[in-house]
C-alpha cells in the first residue's frame, strides 16, 4: 500500500515540475497605481460600489468573496463587503463618495462577477496552510479561492487544485515551496502574514462554571493547584471541554496555567502535562485566545480565552482535573465542542489584489528561520502586512526579525475592504495643530496616549467606536495613528483630522511609518525608515511619536533608545519628541538633543489609575515640575473612562496634549 506521505511527497515534485498546470503571467514588480510617492498600493477611486453583508456567513464563503473582491477591484474597485455585526463597515461607506447597490445576497455577486475572473483555485481543507498557498496563486492568475464544492455550485472553472499536494505536518515543506515557485512572479512592495485559519465560537454551547477569581490579582499570589470535578460532563457528548478565561478582562491579567493532570475514579491519569510543551498539544483544542509565557504557563487576557479537550475512557464515572493556575481566572466545562475552525478571510482583497505573497510563519525556530530568509529577499523598508502568530511572544520576536531585516510591519489582519479604501480622494491636512499654551510651573503634568494606532485595523474599527463616544474632547488626549494610513486609508485620516476637538492630538504609532523597533534596524537602513516616517509625517502634520525598541536581555523591559537612532530621528523627521514605551515611567533622556520619555502605565479603570499615578509621584517634593507620560489601554478605555480620570485629578495635576507636553520639557530643561 502506498502512504499518503509517499502520494504527498509525489506530489510535491509534480508541483515542482509544473503538476499544476497553470501558466502564470509575468508580473511587474508594482501593483496597484505606479505613484513612486506611495509605500502601500491604490486601485484607483471607487465611482460605483455593489454592497453586500457578509458578517452572517461562514469563513469559507467570506474567503470566496474577498478573493473575488480582490481580483475585481484590482482593474477598478467595484466591491464592498459589510464584515462586522456592528456595521462600522457601513459607517464608513459614505467616506468613499462612490455610489452604492446594495444586494441582499452577497453569494450572487459571484456569477455577476464570472466573468472577470479566470475560475477558481482549489484548496485543500486538510490542509490549513493551503488557504495561503491558494491566495497567492488567486492573485497571481486572476482567480478566486474555493473549495471543490463552491467551485462546482458556482460553475468556476479550476484553474489550480491543491489538494493532497501538501503535508498537513509540514508546514515548511508548504511555504518553502511556495517561495522557490511563486515568489519569482509576485510583487516585490508588498508581504503578507495572514493566519490561514480562524477559530469561530459555535451558538448553542452551554458551560458550567467551575471557578472564578474575583479579586485583582495580578502577582500570581494566588497560585495553587486546583481539584476541580469534571464528572457532571463525563456522561454526554465527544469528551470533556475546559476552558479557561480572564475574570476581570479589563486590566490584563487573567488565567495563568502551568500545569494539567487528568485523572479517572480509578486513578488512571488521562492527561498529564506542562503548559507550552509537546505533550500539551494532543489536549489543546483551542488555543488561539492565549500565548505561552515565560515560566513555562498559557494565558490569556481580556477577550481571550483556551480550550483543552479530553476524552475519558469507556466506564469513567468520575474525572478529576488538577490544575496548577493563578492570577484572575473564570474556569468552565462542556461537552459540546465550542468552536468549529474555517479559513481566515480578512485583508485578502488587497492580498490578491497586490499579487503578493501570503504566508504564516511563527518567529522561532524552522519557521523562524524561514521568515528571515523571505525577509532577506526583498528590499529594506518593505512593507509586512498582516501579523505573526503567538500573539504577544509571536509580536516581540516577529517585529524584531522584521526590524532587524529593515523590514516595517504594518499590522492590518483584520483591515477590511482596503482595496476600496486606499483609491478614496480623501483631502488630508498636513498642517501641524496649533500647540496650546501652559505656564510651566511646579505641577505634574500628564499627557495621555492612548495606544494601537500602528494598527491600521484598529484605526478603522476599534478606533472608530470609542472615537464616536460623546465624551471624548472633555480631557486633552494623544491619539496614536498611523501615518501610512495616508496610503492604505486616507478617508479615515481625514475623518479623524476633521472630526478632532482641540483637546484631541493625532501622533504617530509604533515606530512611525510602520511598527518596528528601530534599535534593531541595520545601520545601514535605518536612515531609510526614518527618512520613509519624515515623509509621511510631513504629509499628516505630525511631529510626534510613540515608539518601541527592542526589549531587555532579560525580557522584563525595553532598551532605551541609544544616541544613533534618535539622531536618525532628528536629521530626517519632523518629530519634538519621542514617547517610548517603558510602563514604569523613570525614563527620561535627551540623546541626539532630543526629549525621549518613557511612558507609565498602570493597570485597572479610572480609580486605580489615579491610585497608581498618585503613588509613582510619591518622591516628587514639588520644588520643579514633574512630567509624566500616561499609557490608555485602547482595547478596554474609551473616553467616558479618560473623562472619569480627568474628573478624579485634581491638584498637583495638569493634563496637556503631547504638544504642549514637549514644549514644557524643553522650557524645563533650559531653564535648570
Amino acid at each position: 500500500m502506498v502512504s499518503r506521505r509517499t502520494l504527498l511527497q509525489a506530489g510535491g515534485a509534480a508541483l515542482a515540475a509544473g503538476g499544476l498546470r497553470i501558466s502564470l503571467p509575468h508580473q511587474a514588480d508594482a501593483a496597484g497605481t505606479g505613484d513612486a510617492a506611495r509605500l502601500l498600493p491604490s486601485f484607483g477611486r471607487a465611482t460605483r460600489l455593489d454592497v453586500a453583508d457578509v458578517s452572517s456567513l461562514g469563513g469559507n464563503d467570506q474567503f470566496l468573496l474577498t478573493t473575488l473582491q480582490g481580483v475585481v477591484n484590482r482593474s477598478r474597485p467595484r466591491l464592498y463587503f459589510n464584515f462586522d455585526r456592528s456595521d462600522v463597515d457601513l459607517r464608513w461607506l459614505p467616506d468613499t463618495g462612490a455610489s452604492v447597490t446594495r444586494h441582499d445576497r452577497a453569494l450572487d455577486l459571484v456569477a455577476r462577477y464570472r466573468s472577470e475572473t479566470r475560475g477558481a483555485v482549489l484548496y485543500d481543507p486538510g490542509v490549513p496552510d493551503s488557504v495561503n498557498v491558494a491566495t497567492t496563486l488567486a492573485g497571481l492568475e486572476n482567480a478566486v479561492a474555493a473549495t471543490a464544492e463552491q467551485a462546482g455550485e458556482y460553475r468556476l472553472k479550476t484553474v489550480a487544485d491543491l489538494r493532497g499536494r501538501f503535508d498537513p505536518d509540514d508546514v515548511l515543506a508548504t511555504y518553502r515551496w511556495q517561495l522557490e515557485h511563486l515568489f519569482p512572479r509576485c510583487t516585490r512592495t508588498l508581504l503578507a502574514g495572514l493566519p490561514p485559519t480562524r477559530t469561530v465560537r459555535a451558538d448553542g454551547v452551554h458551560w458550567r462554571e467551575i471557578a472564578r477569581e474575583t479579586e485583582r490579582v495580578r502577582d500570581a499570589s494566588n497560585r495553587r493547584v486546583h481539584t476541580f470535578d469534571l464528572s457532571p460532563e463525563v456522561s454526554g457528548g465527544d469528551g470533556v471541554y475546559l476552558r479557561f478565561q480572564d475574570s476581570l478582562g479589563d486590566d490584563g491579567w487573567g488565567a495563568s496555567v502551568s500545569s494539567v493532570v487528568v485523572r479517572t475514579d480509578g486513578g488512571q491519569v488521562v492527561a498529564s502535562f506542562t503548559a507550552g510543551t509537546a505533550a500539551e498539544a494532543p489536549y489543546l483544542f483551542d488555543g488561539s485566545g492565549s500565548s505561552v509565557g515565560d515560566n513555562s504557563n498559557r494565558f490569556c487576557d481580556g477577550d481571550g480565552h483556551f480550550v483543552y479537550r479530553f476524552t475519558p475512557p469507556a466506564g469513567t464515572r468520575q474525572l478529576h482535573v488538577e490544575v496548577d493556575m493563578w492570577n484572575q481566572y473564570l474556569v468552565s466545562a462542556t461537552t459540546t465542542a465550542p468552536t468549529r475552525v474555517e479559513p481566515f478571510p480578512y485583508f485578502r482583497d488587497y492580498a490578491v489584489a497586490s499579487r503578493a505573497m501570503v504566508f504564516w510563519l511563527p518567529p522561532s525556530g524552522g519557521t523562524g528561520e524561514l521568515l528571515d530568509e523571505i525577509f532577506g529577499r526583498v528590499a529594506p523598508t518593505t512593507p509586512y502586512a498582516g501579523w505573526f502568530s503567538d500573539d504577544v511572544a509571536g509580536e516581540w520576536g516577529g517585529v524584531d526579525r522584521a526590524s532587524q531585516h529593515g523590514i516595517e510591519v504594518v499590522p492590518a489582519d483584520f483591515y477590511m475592504n482596503g482595496t476600496v479604501h486606499a483609491g478614496v480622494p480623501a483631502r488630508i491636512s498636513d498642517k501641524v495643530p496649533p500647540r496650546q499654551k501652559a505656564r510651566l510651573r511646579n505641577r505634574v503634568y500628564l499627557t495621555l496616549t492612548v495606544g494601537e494606532g500602528d494598527n491600521i485595523q484598529y484605526c478603522q474599527r476599534r478606533m472608530r467606536n470609542i472615537w464616536d463616544d460623546p465624551a471624548r474632547g472633555r480631557v486633552p488626549v494623544n491619539w496614536t495613528v498611523s501615518p501610512l494610513l495616508a496610503d492604505i486609508g486616507p478617508a479615515l485620516l481625514a475623518y479623524y483630522q476633521n472630526t478632532a476637538t482641540d483637546n484631541d492630538l493625532l501622533i504617530a504609532g509604533p515606530s512611525g511609518a510602520g511598527y518596528t523597533y528601530p534599535g534593531s534596524w541595520p545601520e545601514s537602513s535605518l536612515d531609510a525608515y526614518t527618512a520613509l516616517t519624515g515623509r509621511f509625517l510631513r504629509r499628516t502634520g505630525m511631529d510626534l511619536v510613540y515608539a518601541y525598541n527592542p526589549r531587555n536581555a532579560q525580557g522584563d523591559g525595553w532598551i532605551p533608545f541609544e544616541e544613533r537612532v534618535v539622531r536618525s530621528y532628528r536629521d530626517n523627521t519632523p518629530l519634538r519628541g519621542i514617547i517610548q514605551s517603558w510602563e514604569t515611567g523613570d525614563l527620561q533622556i535627551r540623546p541626539a538633543g532630543m526629549p525621549v520619555i518613557g511612558n507609565f502605565f498602570p493597570q485597572g479603570k479610572a480609580a486605580e489609575y489615579r491610585d497608581g499615578l498618585l503613588k509613582h509621584i510619591e518622591s516628587w517634593d514639588g520644588t520643579g515640575p514633574l512630567f509624566v507620560a500616561g499609557a490608555v489601554n485602547a482595547w478596554s478605555w474609551t473616553p467616558s473612562d479618560i473623562a472619569e480620570l480627568g474628573n478624579l485629578l485634581a491638584d498637583p495635576f495638569e493634563i496637556v496634549r503631547g504638544d504642549t507636553f514637549f514644549d514644557l520639557v524643553n522650557r524645563a530643561a533650559r531653564s535648570s
